[in-house]
């Protein structure tokens, strides 16, 4: 008598279900992202359907694990973080593009940028030895959907000494 049991059906399926589902998780190529304080904001989610597939004409966008991210390039040459926190005042070089102000903030290999007079503020984070401020062009358009505050960049001779 052969006493050899076959798996029944109900456990070979979860076991191709289980099979399937760990080769899966090791093929995804999403950025690994922290999702900003603001990110479930409505506008972010409204600037995220309009960010561009493809930044600087030669990174493409990819899968991230985080709402209101987006990463291009692989190696990642930009990240961007809608919801982050919204600047009043800054000292660093603000510059407009578009009907969008940005305040630029330069950390050497990395250029970071943010919106300035938009709540939601969104970060953008560059790779300076990889692109240019193209990318910063790329995505404007898209961010341009987003509330205005209140704030612009000021030229110094406006300000008061």
């Amino acid at each position: 008598m052969d006493t050899v049991r076959r798996p029944t059906r109900k456990t070979a399926i979860v076991g191709v279900v289980i099979a399937l589902a760990a080769g899966l998780t090791g093929c995804t190529n999403a950025v690994a992202m922290s999702p900003a304080p603001s990110a479930d904001a409505a506008a972010c989610a409204a600037v995220q359907v309009r960010l561009p597939a493809a930044v600087d004409s030669k990174f493409d966008l990819r899968n991230t694990n985080a709402q209101s991210t987006a990463a291009w390039g692989d190696p990642e040459v930009a990240l961007y973080h809608c919801g982050v926190a919204v600047p009043t005042v800054s000292d660093l070089p603000c510059f407009s593009l578009g009907d969008v102000d940005w305040i630029r903030d330069d950390r050497g290999g990395q250029i970071v940028y943010t919106t300035f007079g938009r709540s939601p503020a969104v970060q953008l984070v560059i790779d300076a030895t990889k692109t240019t401020n193209q990318v910063v062009q790329d995505v404007t358009d898209a961010v341009s959907t987003l509330p205005e505050d209140g704030h612009q960049c000021l030229d110094p001779s406006d300000v008061d000494q």
